[in-house]
């Protein structure tokens, strides 16, 4: 169920990214072809300046944040619209407004290393948010209604140990993977998001982040805490809490027979590989969804203010 509906939530996602990045490029372009055009305009006035005139007794202009260096390449930006926190090298970005999406940098270039604190503040900030008890209670309840793993039974009691199942599933996995396991190994959890390339070579950035990470140091290396984190994360959660196997019984009045079912056990080696594969395909994603999500909101943005124009002037 879960696998499908990850499915069916990244094909729509792509799609509204694509679209809404191919909106962008265009409008892009325009803005970028109009300013070299005003640009050339005024170059040969600039030429042919007298040397005494008073053009050139003007002072130079200071440059501004996003004016080109002298080598004629555009200074990186540090900030971007999630109002990030530089002290603590996070955001305070939301995904679709509402997911926690703290561990997310857009466009920024070498940024300082996050401490072991701050790893795990980071994490505990996401995964204890607001947002998060509604999820856990839609997932609980699909849970329930699908009757996946019988052994939490149903009413109230079964909700109740399926609710705090799915909280403790994703919990551990969040810490394992962006706190604990970066910690040891010295890696850097956050997602560093690009808008540079074409669609397929974004999506296609986003999807190895889940293999390819960044150390504290800046440096590339293999994403020992995604893939071990993840997996440490699946064998704890499936053989500690979750269902054993356990046999039933049911007595027939009319016939007096008394028959056994058997339920087998949620704690196996083939069902913690599964929670484990899940829980990566939900990761990436998730990772690419934050890679387009700055697109998809700057074009909610834009609607936003259109309509606030359209009223104020109608």
């Amino acid at each position: 169920m879960f696998i499908r509906f990850a499915g069916a939530m990244l094909s729509v996602t792509l799609l509204l990214s694509g679209s809404t990045l191919s909106w962008a490029q265009q409008n892009g372009a325009g803005t970028s072809g109009s300013g070299a055009a005003n640009s050339s305009a005024t170059a040969p006035a600039q030429q042919t300046a007298p040397a005494n005139s008073p053009a050139s007794n003007q002072q130079t202009p200071q440059k501004k944040e996003n004016d080109p260096d002298p080598r004629g390449e555009p200074l990186q930006q540090t900030t971007s619209p999630t109002s990030q926190k530089q002290t603590s090298g996070t955001s305070n970005d939301r995904l679709f407004m509402a997911l926690p999406n703290f561990l997310t940098l857009e466009n920024v270039g070498r940024v300082p290393p996050l401490t072991t604190g701050q790893k795990y503040k980071a994490v505990a900030r996401g995964a204890f948010d607001y947002v998060q008890y509604p999820w856990y209670g839609f997932v609980a309840g699909l849970s329930q209604a699908e009757n996946s793993e019988p052994g939490y039974g149903q009413g109230a009691e079964g909700y109740g140990k399926r609710y705090a199942a799915a909280f403790a599933d994703g919990t551990i996995e969040n810490f394992m993977v962006g706190a604990v396991f970066p910690s040891i190994l010295h890696q850097d959890p956050r997602f560093f998001q690009t808008s540079e390339g074409s669609f397929v070579h974004r999506a296609g950035y986003a999807v190895s982040r889940i293999f390819i990470t960044r150390t504290d140091s800046g440096a590339a290396q293999f994403n020992y805490s995604e893939i071990l984190g993840s997996a440490l994360a699946a064998g704890i959660s499936t053989n500690t809490y979750h269902p054993r196997g356990f046999v039933t019984k049911h007595y027939n009045p009319a016939t007096g027979v008394v028959t056994y079912g058997h339920q087998a056990s949620d704690r196996t080696l083939p069902n913690t590989l599964s929670v484990w594969g899940t829980q990566v395909g939900y990761d990436t994603i998730t990772i690419v969804i934050k890679e387009f999500w700055p697109d998809v909101r700057q074009k909610l943005m834009h609607k936003k203010e259109a309509a606030q124009v359209a009223q104020t002037n109608p």
